[in-house]
């Protein structure tokens, strides 16, 4: 397979080349009309993918395409997670089938295996995500007909029910718990007063704490891939950001740098620690304290709730957790403080009373 790529007259380009269809067949052609080099290179690269396959090849081929291509343009993290579920879940039932004989009925079916193992909605939707992202990419670039995922329907839900969090004064009996461990203890507090999340946290430098703004940046995130620690951006571009800390939090960290080995900028606060590490500490300090069982992930909950009900809005919670949308805000946390839901009812009722103006 060949190409090459030339400017004409009109400042357009174009490109010949040769290819081997699948069925073994050379042939020769050329397109025109491309802005740039680069996107009639591009398009041929594309091209090419599209011939060295067609909708009767089994999902297990058609697998390796994708991977192929997607592999350049997802993080790492993702595409690993992608994979773990495609091997795991989707190709021992779906592998050996070619993509166009793949039908709803049989989608239903391995739907209702996979509701039968007891994964939970959020995962289980997650699961059919995969197999309908992999069909959409047949239909869409390869001349699949169409996604009987569509046909089928989905499963699982999208969201997670009502988070669990905890109050100010769980986590300071959790607290409590775990002041043996230096590194644990200042960890959580980090966790609960910042609302970062874990990979944002193992990520943390020295230098990213600036005591004369009282803030730190994020701009970083680490997860441990395959063995090795993995630095990567953080989840999404509005979770670069510059949190505020107060006073008491900024000594916290103060006295905890002083205790690192010769410390530098670069110095990671948390080096040598994982995620594993902090969540078998939260479930030291679980049973030690005695309080109600949360994960890591749910200190960030904690600390959005405690905002919610101090009556900040959901722009300002918004802008600190470095969600994209502040729809993402109002629908994850906004609802879910039953005691701002009795204090309306206690508000409203005052005002039937009399005992306070409404409008």
């Amino acid at each position: 397979m060949s190409c090459s790529a030339k400017r004409d007259p009109n400042g357009t380009w174009h490109i010949q080349y040769r290819w081997t269809d699948w069925t073994g067949t050379k042939k020769k052609s050329q397109k025109r009309g491309f802005k740039t080099k680069k996107e009639a290179e591009e398009w041929y690269a594309h091209f090419i993918l599209q011939q060295t396959s067609d909708p009767t090849m089994t999902l297990n081929d058609f697998w390796e395409i994708y991977k192929a291509d997607m592999e350049k343009r997802l993080r790492k993290t993702t595409m690993k997670q992608k994979e773990y579920v495609m091997k795991d879940k989707v190709l021992p039932y779906f592998g050996n089938t070619p993509i166009n004989a793949i039908t709803a009925p049989m989608i239903r079916k391995w739907q209702g295996e996979m509701i039968d193992k007891g994964f939970k909605p959020t995962y289980l939707k997650t699961i059919n995500n995969q197999l309908s992202s992999i069909l959409n990419y047949a239909v869409r670039f390869y001349e699949l007909r169409s996604n009987p995922c569509h046909k089928a329907g989905s499963m699982g839900k999208g969201k997670a029910d009502e988070r669990p969090y905890w109050t100010l004064e769980e986590f300071q009996k959790f607290s409590d718990a775990i002041i043996d461990k230096r590194d644990s203890w200042m960890a959580f507090q980090i966790l609960f007063w910042t609302g970062m999340r874990i990979g944002e946290l193992l990520a943390l430098q020295v230098k990213d704490v600036n005591f004369e703004d009282e803030t730190i940046r994020v701009d970083e995130s680490l997860t441990r891939l395959d063995g090795e620690d993995l630095i990567t951006a953080p989840k999404t571009e509005s979770s670069v950001r510059v949190i505020t800390i107060h006073k008491e939090l900024q000594d916290e960290i103060r006295e905890y740098i002083s205790t690192l080995y010769r410390p530098k900028p670069g110095t990671r606060l948390f080096a040598g620690r994982t995620k594993s590490f902090f969540e078998h500490e939260m479930e030291r300090g679980i049973k030690l304290s005695g309080v109600k069982k949360i994960t890591v992930h749910c200190t960030r909950h904690s600390h959005a709730s405690m905002l919610v009900q101090m009556g900040f809005s959901p722009i300002e919670i918004a802008k600190r957790l470095g969600h994209g949308k502040v729809t993402t805000t109002i629908e994850t946390y906004c609802h879910q403080s039953r005691d701002a839901q009795e204090k309306i009812a206690d508000r409203l009722g005052k005002v039937d009373r009399g005992e306070e103006d409404g409008v």
